[in-house]
């Protein structure tokens, strides 16, 4: 089976290759759809469709993997920041609270089979003073990353627990992706 990651994140790379699958990686061209009036998983569902089906246009003979993170909290979905007081401004958000991190999928195989699906994790913040925000901004670069911050790096710092799947916070609920991949779901 030819698979290929239409992703150009290191994080969804590393998540793939962890798991011993062998694949190709096509970054999508797909503009994803900004509308906090949609309920996050069908957004989150929706962009990785959109970037699925960018890259499996051009690889018909592939299985293509599309995927879209977003931080939700207060109802409001968070994007990757766009500068470096926007990062600040989201962590002073989720500092001390609980919020949901949702990844969606979708997977494209050869002859326009198509599954989406998502993945929900809850992610509980220890309570950060600007010391904390500034040290972990000094230690992270977070502008590729959603919510703006990323679990995988120091994120004992401002992390305190999580309810679900690691990796779906990493960028990519990795375990149910195999499972189908492979057919057992």
């Amino acid at each position: 089976m030819k698979l290929i990651l239409a992703s150009a994140s290191p994080r969804r790379r590393e998540l793939l290759a962890a798991a011993g699958l062998s694949f190709g990686v096509v970054a999508s061209p797909a503009e994803e759809i900004h509308d906090p009036a949609m309920p996050l998983d069908q957004l989150c569902e929706e962009n990785a469709a959109l970037k699925a089906e960018a890259v499996a246009v051009d690889h018909p003979d592939a299985t293509v993997i599309g995927a879209d993170t977003l931080v939700y909290i207060d109802c409001e979905p968070m994007g990757k920041p766009r500068s470096p007081e926007e990062a600040r401004a989201m962590l002073r958000k989720l500092s001390g609270r609980s919020h949901t991190v949702c990844t969606g999928v979708c997977i494209i195989r050869p002859g326009g089979v198509r599954e989406t699906f998502h993945a929900l994790t809850e992610v509980e913040f220890r309570e950060l003073d600007d010391a904390a925000i500034e040290g972990y901004l000094a230690l992270v670069h977070t502008l590729d990353k959603a919510g703006g911050y990323g679990i995988q790096e120091h994120g004992d710092r401002i992390v305190s627990g999580i309810r679900g799947s690691y990796s779906n916070v990493v960028g990519l609920p990795v375990d149910e992706v195999v499972e189908r991949l492979l057919g057992e779901r």
